[in-house]
């Protein structure tokens, strides 16, 4: 197939593409009708085997025959004469999709376990301003969604005029950057903890919850908690953290190559590749220019180990309902590899300028939040020892306080705001360290805030949002955001660049 697909003529789907949409349309039906699969489960013994079967046989060639109409009255073209990209579909109701093309944000295509057994991939458009994808074709050849997403995304630059083509040395994606195994390995054991935790917690719980309600086990666990009581307490505890901390770390290994395995960067014309994920795979087209947040993440094992975590913000016309969609991570990225890919996406490597910090009224805000307030709500309701005794609860009280005292120094450190001319950035987290990277000329609005008691002391906070989500610098000198902001303002007046 080459470029030239005349994409102006209605296209369709894969022919292959039926048994992904049969699948899909059965695992609907599946969870639509548990109960009374569940039910014949159950009652397979006294019902009559030939109208089971019959059933499910006549239920199978129906669900076959919507996937066949699906996919007859689905098509997809480029309107050239009012520049939209449309989707038709639906057999009983019809639905017309009409995506502005100006306005696509991104270009997806993403390969599930069913899609890569008939070898067909989804492409999935997104736009800006959506909070859930705004098309998606579910069955395409990859070749013909490589040229379809490439028309999408860099439309605008090409000649409607013309032929439609696009250079073969410039449409051919050339290697950038590969996250490797190594670099894989490196981010799973020292991210998402606090994700990994929760869910061994679930699963504990739901595991403990169903041995309980087995009687045939109650003597068998019985006996497994005598054995546990009688260890030494401090063992029991030593052993029950160290497997929680293997667990984690398994689940945050496991989580992370399935989905970013196999990482690669690429450039191809003028956007980015990335392609990525073991069972089910993606492949994402990004526009730089259209790209409105950047978001550095490293802790102190990361910056030991050389790895970190890129972050993508895609442009929203709500920037206060960011979701998932519009963030795209880069994970396990060297230094050096972390340099390439700002360069790539800024056209320059971002530069930290003139440091401005908190005023120290922060840390005894967040104090008194944080840590105070807890420490007194906790207290009220162990009054009569509803809980703990009292040394019970003054062991954990100074956990807690150790705890919360290093989190609020750390954090409160670790905050800071560097403006230089071309870039604002800024600076935060305890352990995992966030740095995010806005260009002035991007902003869309900036918001002040100064509370009556701050006017004495004269601090104050400053809010700027982008197409991208917000920014935020709280607790600062007031006089300072005053000329910063004087200062944004003049550049994005004096900017002739597109902000989208």
């Amino acid at each position: 197939m080459s470029n030239s697909v005349d994409f102006s003529k209605p296209q369709r789907q894969s022919l292959t593409g039926i048994l992904v949409m049969f699948v899909n349309k059965k695992k609907k039906s599946v969870r639509a009708f548990w109960p009374i699969l569940l039910l014949w489960l159950v009652k397979f013994e006294t019902l009559n085997k030939l109208v089971v079967f019959g059933s499910v046989a006549g239920f199978l060639i129906v669900i076959g025959f919507f996937s066949y109409l699906q996919y007859w009255f689905f098509t997809f073209y480029i309107d050239e004469e009012t520049n939209e990209f449309v989707i038709q579909q639906g057999v009983l109701k019809k639905t017309k999709i009409t995506m502005q093309l100006h306005k696509i944000q991104q270009v997806n295509i993403n390969q599930s376990l069913i899609q890569r057994l008939v070898n067909v991939h989804k492409l999935e458009i997104d736009t800006a301003g959506s909070d859930k994808k705004e098309g998606s074709i579910s069955a395409i050849s990859h070749e013909l969604a490589l040229i379809l997403k490439e028309r999408l995304i860099d439309y605008s630059e090409i000649n409607p005029t013309s032929e439609n083509t696009i250079n073969e040395s410039e449409s051919e994606p050339t290697a950038f950057v590969k996250i490797g195994i190594l670099s894989l390995i490196k981010i799973g054991f020292t991210s998402n903890y606090v994700k990994s935790f929760a869910l061994i917690l679930v699963v504990f719980s739901t595991i403990l919850e169903n041995v309980r309600q087995i009687n045939v086990a109650d003597e068998y666990v019985e006996n497994q908690i005598h054995t546990l009581d009688a260890l030494p307490v401090l063992t029991s505890a030593l052993v029950f953290i160290a497997i929680i901390i293997v667990l984690v770390l398994v689940v945050n290994l496991g989580r992370t190559l399935l989905k970013y395995f196999d990482f690669t960067i690429q450039k191809s014309h003028q956007s980015i590749v990335l392609t990525y994920g073991l069972l089910a795979t993606k492949n994402i087209l990004l526009n730089p220019n259209k790209e409105k947040k950047k978001k550095i993440t490293q802790n102190y094992l990361q910056k030991k180990l050389d790895v970190t975590t890129i972050g993508v913000r895609q442009a929203s016309s709500d920037a206060t309902k960011q979701t998932e969609k519009d963030k795209i991570e880069v994970p396990g990225c060297s230094q050096n590899e972390s340099n390439a890919i700002l360069k790539l996406l800024f056209s320059k490597l971002p530069e930290k300028g003139i440091l401005h910090l908190p005023n120290w009224r922060k840390l005894g805000v967040n104090t008194f939040f944080l840590w105070m307030v807890p420490i007194a709500i906790a207290t009220l309701l162990n009054w009569n020892n509803a809980f703990f005794n009292w040394k019970e609860f003054a062991l954990y009280a100074i956990i807690f306080s150790v705890f919360a005292g290093v989190l609020l120094w750390f954090s409160f450190k670790n905050y800071k705001l560097y403006v230089s001319n071309d870039f604002i950035i800024k600076q935060n987290g305890a352990w995992d360290i966030d740095t995010t990277i806005i260009e002035p000329y991007k902003i869309q609005a900036i918001q002040t805030q100064q509370f009556a008691w701050q006017k004495i002391t004269d601090i104050g906070s400053v809010t700027m949002s982008t197409a991208g989500g917000t920014v935020s610098f709280t607790t600062a000198n007031y006089t300072e955001i005053k000329k910063l902001i004087n200062y944004w303002l003049y550049q994005i007046e004096s900017s002739d660049k597109n902000w989208m």
